[in-house]
């Protein structure tokens, strides 16, 4: 079964930034490693995640899941049920055997002014 999706990185705690690059000045987008629970493994960071099978389907919309951020079972258990509920969905999949996916991001935000320098 192939699946495709989209995850949007503007749900997790950041901001998009003008900085400055040897190429001049660019878009970036910074995710504070901590302050959005990432996982900090051997080999790299991540942004672990689960996907829920959407129940009901709506005209015009052709997600099969959606998906939100998995959390450790600690950090899971000492938030509130309303706070549970109010994590918010950072993404959609959709199995290519039952539909196309060619949907824009949901938001499209301005980048900030401010500039730094970059390696690269």
């Amino acid at each position: 079964m192939n699946i495709s999706g989209r995850i949007n990185l503007l749900m997790l705690k950041g901001a998009v930034k003008k900085m400055k690059a040897q190429s001049g000045e660019i878009d970036c987008l910074v995710i504070p490693i901590d302050q959005n629970n990432l996982f900090r493994g051997e080999k790299g960071i991540y942004l672990d995640l689960i996907a829920f099978e959407v129940s009901t389907k709506k005209e015009g919309i052709k997600d099969t899941h959606l998906v939100k951020q998995s959390l450790a079972k600690e950090k899971r258990e000492a938030m509130t049920e309303d706070e549970l509920k109010a994590m918010p969905i950072i993404g959609n999949l959709a199995v290519w055997s039952d539909v196309g996916f060619n949907q824009e991001p949901v938001t499209n935000p301005e980048p900030i002014g401010e500039t730094d320098n970059l390696p690269f």
